[in-house]
């Protein structure tokens, strides 16, 4: 697994119970946190594909 790929999942995880520990006190900054654990993701899956794709090419 690419190291950027591992680096996106763990924002993505931080971002989530960040999110979900601002929401739990009423905050909606929690809002942001979702967005950026929505990017995150999306990061994570666009490394995962790329290498993916070079290791089929090869």
């Amino acid at each position: 697994m690419p190291r950027l790929a591992l680096y996106a999942i763990a924002v993505c995880v931080l971002a989530v119970v960040a999110a979900v520990i601002s929401f739990a006190q009423g905050s909606l900054l929690g809002i942001v946190w979702v967005l950026l654990a929505g990017l995150s993701s999306n990061m994570a899956w666009f490394y995962l594909r790329r290498q993916r794709a070079r290791t089929a090419g090869q």
